[in-house]
């Protein structure tokens, strides 16, 4: 994905700041006849998906299941509701570069919700797997410090998108395009992650001291996160993939540009995973006790602890 949007009409666009793109970008300017209805559509599902995950988290906090996920999904679809009415405002107010850049912000950081809870899902199953290591301080402060340096990527990209739109400088914008290249390939790294723990947690010999946690096998389980994962990689690979491009005028847009390659490598791999998640039920599926993280154990949580297993948990909480 381009640094900055299309336009259709140089001349009906202000003089700026922010100045209007001259480079092809994914989708390019959504139009009335077509963006208009099928951004509906896929706005529609987000709303109906929003709804399902916060009725599934109310449910489970009845049962005093707190998953925090499925409010996480909800909120992502939250997220995708407002991007959608920003491309169907977006469409109907093609001179408003503010408009573009909130639109263009929020499809690049609501993913990163969903890069996460792969990651989440993956450790967990480490963690059954292989006890000595996916419950070792050290795996934990590792995994931590990566949520840490996604954040900070996440703010330096999006604060180079908006610079990237306030200046007519080339080499401002030649820095600009080389930060954004960075970001999108550490994000395409963080999503593989799930799928790299994964296939370390089953191609090495399960350990005799194997755990157990939520509904279903550990098969089960991966085979959700092999597939949830496997979106999420197309996800961002393709925007990686598209960023290292040599950027097009918008007059003549690539073939990965075209608004079919936008909502196939966009919106449609989202929706599947949202249905994937509530389908097989994963607030079931990837259920932790509340206090496993402090007794490091699938096991043991909810179990009394002596004075010295305490001391220990309050040493490790939050590991």
């Amino acid at each position: 994905m381009a640094l900055s949007p299309p336009m259709t009409s140089p001349s009906s666009f202000p003089e700026g700041p922010p100045y209007p793109s001259t480079t092809a970008t994914v989708g390019g300017a959504p139009t009335r006849t077509l963006d208009v209805p099928v951004t509906a559509v896929f706005l529609f599902l987000y709303v109906c998906l929003a709804a399902t995950n916060a009725t599934i988290f109310r449910l489970n906090r009845r049962k005093h299941h707190k998953f925090i996920i499925s409010a996480l999904l909800g909120g992502f679809c939250n997220v995708r509701t407002i991007t959608c009415s920003l491309r169907i405002a977006w469409a109907f107010n093609l001179d408003n570069v503010s408009l573009i850049i909130a639109a263009e912000i929020l499809l690049l950081a609501g993913n990163l919700i969903l890069y996460i809870i792969n990651l989440v899902f993956a450790q967990r199953i480490l963690r059954a797997r292989h006890p000595e290591i996916g419950w070792n301080p050290r795996l934990g402060f590792m995994l931590k410090s990566l949520y840490a340096v996604i954040g900070c990527v996440l703010f330096i990209v999006i604060s180079t998108i908006v610079l990237s739109y306030y200046t007519l400088d080339e080499r401002t914008l030649s820095i600009c395009r080389v930060i954004y290249l960075f970001g999108s390939s550490y994000i395409f790294f963080f999503a593989t992650l799930p799928i790299l723990i994964l296939l370390y947690a089953f191609l090495r010999c399960p350990s005799p001291n194997q755990q157990h946690f939520g509904h279903g096998s550990t098969e089960v389980k991966a085979l959700v996160l092999l597939a949830s994962s496997s979106l999420c990689i197309l996800i961002a690979g393709s925007r990686a993939g598209i960023t290292y491009m040599t950027p097009r005028p918008t007059g003549c847009p690539a073939w990965y540009d075209s608004k079919a390659a936008f909502y196939c490598f966009g919106f449609v791999p989202e929706i599947l995973l949202l249905l994937l998640f509530v389908v097989a039920r994963v607030d079931l599926l990837f259920k932790v006790p509340d206090d496993s993280s402090e007794v490091r154990s699938f096991e043991k949580a909810g179990e009394p602890q002596s004075p010295v297993e305490a001391t220990k948990a309050s040493e490790s909480r939050g590991v």
